[in-house]
This record gives C-alpha cells, sequence and structure tokens, in this order.
C-alpha cells in the first residue's frame, strides 16, 4: 500500500507516520531525512542539493524526486510523510509511479485546528545539549526547564513561538490548496480530525486502509 500523510505543522504526520509504518509493515519515507542522508553521505545528489541548501535556498522538485527515486520503487508500499508539498512535486510524483505500473492508494490529510497546533507546538521545549523534546504540559520534564537526561537547559525554538505558527499555517495552507484539490479530484483525500490524541487517528486511519489490503 502506498500512502500520503498531508497535514499542517503540529498535526502529527511524523507520529502516525511511526505508528502506521509498524503496523503495516511498510516503509516511512521522510523527505527531510533522505535528504540529510544524501548530503551526509556526499553522493552526486547530495551535493547537488548542498548547493542549494549552502545558498539559502530551496532544493528543487526534480532533485528531491530524483532523491526519492529507489525508494518509491518499493513493492511492498510505503508511507510519504509531509511530501508532495505543492502541486508540481504531486504531478512528478504520479509520473514516477506510473512509469513504475505503481499509484498511490490514498492521502490522508490530518486536519488540526489553529488552536490546538498552537498548543502542540509553542509547548516544545528542547534539550540545548542533547536536543531531547519535552512539553511544558504533555510531556513535562521533572525539573522545570531542566532536561531530565543530560541536566541541559531546555529552551523554546523560535518558530514555536504563536505569531511564527500563524504565520507557518497561512503559508502551508496557500500552498496546498491546489495540493489537496488535486487529490480530491482524484478520489484519494480522505479528512481525519487529529485535534484528538493518537490513538483515535490511528483508529480512524486504519479502517479506511483496509479496503486497500
Amino acid at each position: 500500500m502506498r500512502i500520503i500523510l498531508l497535514g499542517p505543522p503540529g498535526a502529527g504526520k511524523g507520529t502516525q507516520a511511526k505508528n502506521l509504518s509498524e503496523i503495516l509493515k511498510i516503509v516511512h519515507i521522510s523527505t527531510g531525512d533522505i535528504l540529510r542522508e544524501e548530503v551526509k553521505n556526499n553522493t552526486a545528489l547530495g551535493q547537488q542539493a548542498k548547493k542549494y541548501i549552502d545558498a539559502g535556498g530551496l532544493v528543487p522538485d526534480d532533485l528531491v524526486i530524483q532523491m526519492l527515486k529507489t525508494w518509491l520503487g518499493r513493492k511492498d508500499g510505503f508511507i510519504l510523510d509531509g511530501f508532495p508539498r505543492n502541486l508540481n512535486q504531486a504531478q512528478a510524483l504520479d509520473k514516477l509511479l506510473d512509469e513504475a505500473g505503481n499509484k498511490i492508494d490514498a492521502v490522508f490529510y490530518l486536519d488540526a485546528s489553529e488552536a490546538v497546533i498552537i498548543g502542540r507546538l509553542s509547548g516544545r521545549r528542547i534539550c540545548s545539549q542533547c536536543q531531547a523534546i519535552y512539553h511544558i504540559q504533555n510531556m513535562p520534564p521533572k525539573i522545570e526547564g531542566i532536561c531530565d537526561k543530560c541536566q541541559g537547559r531546555l529552551y523554546q525554538r523560535s518558530d514555536d513561538q504563536e505569531e511564527t505558527i500563524k504565520r507557518r499555517l497561512e503559508v502551508y495552507l496557500k500552498e496546498t490548496a491546489t495540493l489537496i484539490d488535486y487529490y480530491k479530484r482524484q478520489g484519494k483525500l480522505y479528512y481525519i480530525n487529529a485535534d484528538r490524541q493518537a490513538e483515535g487517528v490511528i483508529e480512524d486511519i486504519l479502517k479506511i486502509t483496509k479496503n486497500f489490503s
């Protein structure tokens, strides 16, 4: 089965992708992880991508697709986490899959409200030493502001502040409007209420995936 998870920052895509990967026994593909791996290993594609990253630009869509190519050919399926991000990427992805005789089965949009997203992201705290992640309400440290693991100082990332989160949401919704419509017209888009706890979200997704097994 081939699945795409879409949704704004803080909707829980990473958590659900990991859960689905373990339950369905298919690989979780994060374009960010693949990009970092290519750069780290100094591959030909990684070298090209690094030029754009070092210049402060975005890695071109065709380069990202090339990095994904070997993963997308897996016969046992995959879960794409947060990709594609725009219509051009979606069309390129469909073309690549079609050439391999494959297709996307379902696109799940994790629909979370602004209030819930702000609560999740603005409450996040990161350890300045070991990068462990906490949440002031859902997963607080034993001592406020101090990491349980290494006693490092916890801090809030600048992009986890409320005003920044609101701007990120505005950009995301604007950029993905045509993408959502694209998959809706294909009859592959499923809205999932992501305001709930992770258990309820995964349960709804699995009910739908049974139709494709």
